[in-house]
């Protein structure tokens, strides 16, 4: 697809701009078909999209995407037509907004809330440099239920700012919306709402103008221009409703299934055993209930929403809340599990220090999507909790070696009694588990050399064992160690082996995580300690494998070490 001139755009009739949906909806489809991404969500907003572009004038206004995974139209829009191809692979263009990419990405977003308080950060810059453009954030109603929303819009009147709030209403987020301001939103769609419903928008200051068909250029278009006039005087909440999907029946019929599309699908999920491990042992334990914030079937939960509907809570996107709920229900008796990406728990930290931990609280954390999760990038690798967590008193953490492994530690979890982390990446192997102990390593392979190799993970311990497999066949061994405890490492084990040369493999950080943990148990004796990781910057997009490779994990680099250790003896 060729890069169309914006100026061609302001120019063209209602039936070419008609025609530009269609090809920006037929591109998107065909190149997120071959890399991957978001696709429901990216159809829905085509018409949206074109239409804001016919009406403002990007890059000069300013438009600041929530979570920002349907800003694929916007990038086509931009001059990014011929790179758009790249897409999320490494060394193409983001599936993210991202500034230093094109000047037409204003602020970077990945995570559900922040639109609104970045347009008022932007407006106010500009009000107090004594520019003129317009702001606009454009916002899910799945975000409508997360409470940063509401504390952007609570400041409103006091920055005595404008900016245009874009409520992008589709009933979705990635699973379906609930809650209270889902419905509030249905009774205004339907025509049904009181009129103190619109009115608590006003009471923020916002000019409450829809609801608009954002599908239907003929209806959005003559809309716009009347809310780009009434920005003039007061902030506006344009309310839009969209198709998840819009143009490809089978993403209509399927929004939740297509909202993130794999082309090479999924192997063995963590999350399937999740749900399957979870079920079977509601089944045998009533006090056991399931937490999630809006990722029901992204995280497996499907099957024990539907087996235990009474025991079964998606608060929407609001991991505070879903953790301050977990700990109450299990100072109330319950066993909660809270089910995670692991970059979208670190939204919740101070609640899991001040409520779950402070409180000893039998808590279990399920944290998917744990280390390099590839092609989202910055805003998503989940390479940051063994970090922050392990501080965090009376906090066990677990990482599990495979799905066996994994079903066992949720098995050990139900009768723990205390908080507990277990955290996993998407895929895996089933495998096969020997008994667990709190705090205890396993040994996979035993050698006599003066090498101890301790992963953390299956991913690490896949790389173990491919490593090993090479350095045997240049006459060379090292002890491979299962180290399924980050916290507490088994300083026993630790302190009790013989080899001098202790290596460390994790998929994390390497600051405040596993390395750093052995490594304080070893301080003060003759071991040697090296610590492979991820280094101290912000991961990009790319396959998991790639940024493996060339960011911290790279098997050349690690085997190159070993055979540095041989030679000294």
């Amino acid at each position: 697809m060729e890069d169309l001139v914006r100026g061609e755009l302001k120019e063209a009739s209602l039936s070419q701009l008609k025609e530009i949906c269609e090809r920006l909806r037929g591109e998107i489809f065909r190149t997120v078909s071959v890399r991957g991404g978001h696709l429901a969500s990216n159809l829905g907003v085509v018409e949206l999209t074109v239409a804001l572009y016919r009406t403002f004038n990007f890059p000069t206004d300013k438009i600041v995407f929530d979570v920002g995974h349907q800003c694929y139209a916007h990038k086509l829009l931009s001059g990014r037509a011929q790179k758009f191809s790249t897409l999320r692979s490494r060394g193409g263009i983001s599936g993210f907004p991202k500034r230093s990419e094109s000047p037409f990405d204003c602020y970077e977003t990945g995570h559900a809330g922040t639109a609104v308080s970045a347009a008022l950060g932007i407006a106010k810059a500009r009000d107090l440099q004594g520019e003129s453009f317009d702001v606009i954030a454009l916002v899910g109603d799945g975000s409508f239920n997360n409470g940063l929303i509401y504390e952007a819009l609570n400041s409103l009147k006091i920055l005595s700012t404008r900016v245009l709030i874009v409520l992008n209403d589709n009933g979705m987020s990635i699973s379906p919306t609930v809650g209270g301001t889902h419905e509030v939103l249905s009774e205004i769609k339907g025509g049904r709402a009181p009129s103190e419903d619109i009115a608590l928008f006003e009471r923020y200051g916002l000019r409450y103008m829809g609801v608009y068909n954002g599908n239907d250029l003929e209806e959005l278009l003559p809309a716009l221009e009347e809310t780009k006039e009434a920005l003039r005087a007061q902030s506006v909440l344009l309310h839009v409703t969209t198709r998840k999907g819009q143009g490809y029946a089978f993403c209509e019929r399927e929004p939740e299934r297509t909202h993130g599309f794999s082309p090479n699908g999924a192997g063995t999920e963590y999350s399937a055993a999740l749900g399957e491990e979870l079920t079977a042992m509601a089944g045998e334990d009533p006090r056991i209930v399931a937490v999630t914030a809006a990722m029901t079937d992204a995280l497996g939960l499907r099957p024990f929403f539907q087996a235990f509907p009474e025991r079964a809570f998606d608060v929407g996107i609001c991991e505070e809340h879903a953790c301050v709920l977990s700990a109450a229900l299990a100072a109330g008796g319950m066993r909660p599990y809270y089910a995670i990406y692991s970059t979208f728990l670190q939204r919740a930290y101070d609640e899991i220090i001040h409520d779950i931990c402070g409180q000893g609280l039998p808590v279990t954390l399920c944290i998917d999507r744990a280390g390099v999760t590839g092609a989202d990038g910055e805003t998503h690798q989940g390479v940051f909790d063994l970090s922050y967590l392990a501080p965090i008193p009376n906090l066990t953490i677990a990482v599990p070696k495979n799905i066996a492994e994994f079903r066992a530690m949720l098995r050990m979890s139900a009768s723990y009694g205390k908080p507990l982390a277990i955290r996993y990446p998407r895929e895996g192997k089933e495998g096969a588990s020997n008994a667990i102990e709190i705090g205890k390593f396993e040994i996979l392979h035993s050698s006599t050399s003066d090498i101890i190799v301790y992963a953390a993970g299956e991913r690490c311990i896949a790389l173990a064992e491919r490593i090993l497999a090479l350095a045997q066949k240049e006459g060379m061994d090292f002890t491979v160690v299962n180290a399924r405890f980050v916290k507490p490492v088994d300083s026993q084990m630790i302190l009790s082996r013989r080899e001098k040369q202790v290596i460390t493999l994790e998929d994390n950080v390497l600051t405040g995580g596993l390395g750093d943990a052995i490594a304080r148990v070893l301080r003060g004796t003759e071991k040697n300690l090296r610590a492979f990781g991820y280094p101290d910057i912000f991961i990009p997009h790319g396959s998991a494998a790639e940024l493996a490779e060339e960011f911290g994990l790279n098997s050349e680099e690690i085997l190159r070490y070993i055979r540095e250790c041989h030679a000294r003896g």
